[in-house]
């Protein structure tokens, strides 16, 4: 069996197929609700492309650091193609993040809503911004941590997303993508990185050398009409948690 290569993403035609490996991770299989709320539609035609699109939207905006490295980088994982050896095929993905609130070191981080979420129903929309605010929340405070304390580097590298087909999992795949990024933020000047690691993906993340800080799952802050309302389990992780950056 052929090993996964992993590369980054260098162009926008990818990304129909990385939306789709999306998809049926986090849409199909996962079935997780903050995402579904963002793409009711994932699975039709119109909501690929939106989907899609909405990827090539932040590729397109990406911003280099002082160093000419860019802030982001999306990532995909490819296989043969099991009805075509001949071919390949996008079995998994990743985005990394670098994040900052000193100039030149990262992008702010925010938990602004993706640009087609102005489509949704009002209620749907309300739902998504309490959400992302609850699960941004921490990112977003140590961040700022690193800039009040002026950590050296000020900056953190955040693996913002993965997945991986349910098709081609427990293949490594997932942990090629995170070692990946763990050598990139070496590379980049000894970064610690962190992740919102789900109920699915924590156990590998932290076999990697991801620790949680101690205070659980992420709580998520919402109103009383959406007590009932899915709220897929995830918990802030880092890789300096409970340890010196030298330790």
């Amino acid at each position: 069996m052929a090993e996964p290569q992993i590369s980054v993403v260098t162009s926008p035609s990818d990304f129909p197929a990385i939306f789709n490996c999306i998809g049926e991770s986090f849409g199909r299989q996962a079935q997780d609700g903050v995402w579904l709320s963002l793409n009711p539609k994932f699975d039709t035609p119109e909501g690929q492309a939106t989907g899609a699109a909405e990827l090539t939207g932040r590729f397109n905006a990406i911003k280099q650091n002082k160093d000419g490295k860019p802030n982001t980088v999306f990532l995909k994982a490819t296989v043969p193609d099991p009805s075509d050896p001949t071919k390949s095929r996008i079995a998994g993905m990743a985005i990394w993040q670098q994040c900052s609130f000193v100039d030149g070191y990262g992008d702010p981080p925010s938990d602004t809503l993706p640009p087609s979420a102005k489509d949704l129903p009002e209620q749907q929309q309300r739902y998504a911004k309490q959400m992302f605010a609850s699960l941004w929340k921490r990112r977003i405070a140590y961040v700022k941590e690193k800039a009040e304390f002026k950590a050296d580097p000020p900056a953190i590298f955040v693996l913002d997303m993965c997945c991986v087909d349910p098709e081609f999992q427990r293949r490594g795949i997932a942990q090629k993508l995170v070692r990946w990024g763990l050598e990139e933020a070496e590379k980049r000047g000894g970064l610690e990185c962190t992740t919102e690691g789900s109920s699915m993906g924590r156990g590998a993340y932290k076999k990697l050398g991801f620790s949680d800080e101690g205070n659980g799952d992420i709580f998520y802050e919402v109103d009383d009409e959406f007590k009932d309302w899915s709220k897929p389990p995830n918990v802030f992780l880092r890789t300096w948690a409970g340890k010196n950056k030298d330790s």
